[in-house]
């Protein structure tokens, strides 16, 4: 990065940029896919995704209504067609109305799913014809702000099954799970079900800003002109973008994420063992773990936050009730088990202290 700083690290992606061609190929040799299209951040990839299905469905199906489900508690971004592909109301609210054309469905959920379908496709008087409006289904591998909840196999398979169907797009948001995260370069690869398109961003720039939108030949109806992103894949993006992936093989970092993965859910799993545990649950792939709280804990996970980071210790709630932990791809062993310690300190203390304010004076 800095020496591509050095050289030129900005012109027009108009003109051709050989880091971004390498990285685009880079990507394609990972995934079943055949295209990219670069970007800033995981919302543009998100809004990149969304007019590749709206122009797919027009021009290859002649659907005029197109509609793309994504499932509840669901999280795509805060651009506004992005928000209202998010299935959480709260990121709606202040924004409302949102833009039609899309449908949220229970995640995992198999028979709600083909019930969504169904649902959409009905028209006429009283509801007895069928008209064609599904586009497509956009879907986490694994939903990090709905509390780190892994996707059901069965359920992304129907999903395949119901695009199949209808020649609609399987769209996977891999903007948390891509990029080794999972502790396997992509998360749906511990699905084992294809998409015609993913999105990433994230860990793809090691900290410089990056988005890529990434779908199959069969799914590439963009011409020149219908989409453009001014700074999307410049030289410096790029470069830290290849930096990044030849990174993670020479230092084979996903061996890493799946021990240190393995030793953090463990010792997350220990402490929820331990008579009169706060801890109700451990759930995720890899360096993307969940802690979900028990009842007894009488605090939230904002609130065990805030106490971990008084120890030194940096997490993030997903939801209410689960403490999310995403350590970086490096983290080493002592680092983990210095982590489990703080954690399970700070979960005592902000438990104690929620008890303590709820008892009367």
């Amino acid at each position: 990065v800095t020496e591509q700083m050095r050289r030129v690290h900005h012109t027009s992606n108009l003109y051709y940029i050989p880091k971004q061609g390498d990285l685009a190929q880079m990507l394609t040799d990972r995934s079943p896919t055949d295209k990219v299209f670069f970007c800033n951040s995981g919302a543009e990839a998100n809004e990149a995704a969304i007019k590749l299905a709206r122009k797919h469905a027009r021009t290859k199906h002649e659907i005029t209504e197109p509609v793309i489900i994504s499932a509840q508690s669901s999280f795509h971004g805060r651009t506004l067609a992005t928000i209202a592909a998010t299935g959480q109301f709260k990121y709606q609210e202040p924004f409302l109305p949102m833009p039609a054309g899309f449908v949220h469905t229970p995640y995992n959920d198999v028979a709600a799913l083909r019930e969504t379908v169904e649902r959409i496709e009905k028209s006429g008087p009283f509801g007895l014809g069928k008209q064609k409006r599904l586009a497509a289904i956009l879907l986490e591998p694994l939903q990090g702000e709905g509390g780190i909840k892994p996707g059901d196999p069965a359920f992304f398979a129907e999903a395949r099954r119901l695009c199949d169907e209808r020649g609609a797009l399987l769209m996977y948001d891999e903007v948390q799970t891509g990029i080794g995260r999972t502790g396997t370069f992509w998360g749906h690869e511990r699905i084992g079900v294809r998409p015609d398109v993913i999105t990433c961003a994230k860990a793809l720039g090691g900290g410089v800003p990056i988005g890529a939108m990434l779908c199959t030949e069969a799914a590439n109806v963009f011409a020149p002109g219908d989409h453009a992103s001014t700074y999307g894949g410049n030289f410096l993006a790029s470069a830290a973008g290849v930096a990044v992936l030849r990174e993670l093989d020479r230092a084979n970092v996903l061996a890493n994420v799946r021990a240190r993965g393995e030793q953090l859910r463990d010792l997350l799993e220990a402490i929820s063992a331990k008579p009169g545990s706060h801890l109700a649950q451990v759930r995720g792939w890899g360096l993307i773990l969940g802690a979900q709280l028990g009842e007894s804990a009488r605090c939230t996970a904002a609130q065990v936050c805030a106490q971990a980071a008084q120890g030194g210790l940096l997490l993030v709630p997903a939801g209410p009730n689960v403490v999310r932990f995403v350590p970086p791809l490096i983290v080493t062993e002592a680092e983990v088990a210095q982590a489990a310690s703080i954690f399970e300190q700070a979960l005592a203390d902000a438990s104690a202290a929620a008890a303590k304010a709820a008892t009367p004076a």
